[in-house]
């Protein structure tokens, strides 16, 4: 079992809710002056970006620099990638219904409102969920196969939300398919290869703590919390409960996985 420092993570603790919350703050402060609070949902992958980078630089002389380099470098392609899509998916519109709905029901001012709701619980939960990114950097010894799987891992997770996110833009992108489901490619084996890709990802990073057990035990909290969003929280449950109306869903949900992909199940022959 490799070494951990524990009183340099519990000092890197600070640097990355300062830093998260910096991203917050400047977020809050470029949506109030457009008046548009979507675009936090684009500083959240900016956020963990962000806390990696940070991590590691006050990490400078701990831990293994191959495990601390590589954890690093695969937080920031995730966030980055994730904050471009989002950022892409959304030019052009307004305000998401999501925080118009929110915002609508704020006692006093909205913004405020909106500051302590969105803002600081992201960053709060942006600091939560990074902890194993952040252990990661003080274990010590030489990289081992638990950080190799974790790469692995981490890569196929940023691959199948990428390429579920690009078949469905070009699905959506074909007029003929305006109001459809998207059943096709990776959407047939689950209805939610980006949640999913996150999914890998997250417990892929947390692979790379894995190697100092006691770290590995205090940080699991964070893809608990991370599957929990994704399965039973703000990604899957709230998707579907928007899309339960729209024509086909019922059909595709019944043939389709709900999260861990599959083969879409066959339907039976209509009897004529």
């Amino acid at each position: 079992m490799n070494g951990f420092g524990w009183g340099s993570f519990a000092a890197g603790l600070g640097w990355a809710a300062l830093s998260a919350l910096a991203v917050m703050l400047v977020t809050f402060a470029i949506a109030v002056r457009r008046g548009v609070h979507r675009i936090v949902d684009v500083a959240w992958g900016v956020a963990f970006a962000v806390v990696a980078v940070v991590a590691c630089a006050a990490s400078t002389g701990s831990g293994d620099p191959v495990r601390r380099g590589l954890v690093t470098g695969l937080t920031v392609l995730w966030g980055l990638r994730l904050a471009a899509h989002i950022a892409r998916r959304g030019a052009g519109h307004g305000e998401d219904p999501r925080y118009e709905r929110m915002l609508a029901k704020a006692p006093g001012n909205r913004s405020l409102y909106a500051l302590r709701m969105v803002y600081l619980l992201q960053g709060a939960l942006v600091w939560l969920v990074s902890l194993p990114v952040q252990a990661a950097m003080y274990v010590s010894g030489p990289v081992s196969g638990f950080a190799w799987a974790g790469t692995a891992l981490v890569l196929f997770g940023v691959g199948f939300e990428a390429v579920g996110d690009a078949q469905l833009a070009r699905f959506k992108s074909d007029p003929a398919h305006r109001g459809r489901i998207m059943d096709r490619g990776l959407w047939s084996w689950t209805r939610h290869p980006n949640y999913f890709g996150d999914f890998c990802v997250w417990w892929g990073l947390f692979l790379f703590v894995c190697d100092a057990w006691p770290a590995a035990a205090t940080t699991v909290v964070s893809p608990l919390v991370m599957s929990y969003l994704l399965i039973w929280g703000s990604g899957k449950r709230l998707l579907e409960r928007h899309m339960a109306e729209r024509p086909g869903f019922a059909a595709y949900a019944a043939r389709t996985s709900g999260f861990f992909p599959r083969p879409p199940k066959r339907q039976a022959p209509r009897e004529v």
